[in-house]
């Protein structure tokens, strides 16, 4: 009857969220969750680190606009210093950068646990982007400036950092993510359709 097939649902239903409720406790109480989310807060780490290692480097054994050619009409170090964001743009808009730079890594560090959860790319390149934009973020507080060293010697382009480089390829993976995800979108909507 379909008071019996009521029940059983409910007890299934019951056993399901007491399974789930358990496997949810073990995992807190073994800490997996927990060290697999501070994976990306380590990436993110690592990019800072790297950062500013450069940019130490460059502001104690380079003087303000001096180049050090590396591959000769290729690449290059220029010790710059940039009041404004990433490649220059925003010139001494440290405020108005300081504010959007603080939402949006309020925004990737609350994301981030559900990106994980997606089992995709996406929580690497909100990692690396966390990680370049907090390089950057540091020095805007502290020094109203970030130091600038990487110089692209074969076709013109603004002189830029190692935490513009993540920042990038971070975006970089972001988009690649959207594209595959609309791609999977669209194909299961046609087989919807069909």
């Amino acid at each position: 009857s379909w008071r019996s097939y009521w029940g059983a649902e409910q007890t299934g239903g019951r056993r399901r969220v007491l399974l789930d409720i358990a496997g949810c406790q073990r995992g807190l109480k073994n800490g997996r969750g927990v060290h697999i989310v501070f994976r990306y807060y380590f990436m993110a780490l690592c990019v800072i680190i790297a950062d500013h290692a450069a940019k130490w480097l460059v502001s104690t054994y380079m003087k303000i606009g001096q180049e050090i050619p590396l591959i000769p009409g290729v690449l290059g170090l220029a010790s710059i210093r940039n009041k404004g964001a990433a490649f220059g743009i925003l010139q001494g808009q440290i405020t108005f950068l300081i504010i959007a730079t603080t939402v949006v890594l309020i925004g990737i560090m609350l994301y981030l646990p559900k990106a994980h959860r997606e089992k995709t790319i996406l929580p690497y390149g909100l990692a690396l982007i966390l990680g370049g934009a907090l390089g950057n973020f540091i020095d805007r507080v502290f020094k109203g400036e970030v130091v600038d060293m990487i110089q692209v010697r074969f076709f013109h382009f603004p002189v830029f950092n190692v935490a513009d480089s993540f920042l990038c390829i971070g975006v970089l993976i972001v988009l690649i993510h959207s594209l595959t995800e609309s791609r999977h979108k669209d194909e299961e909507l046609k087989e919807v359709v069909k």
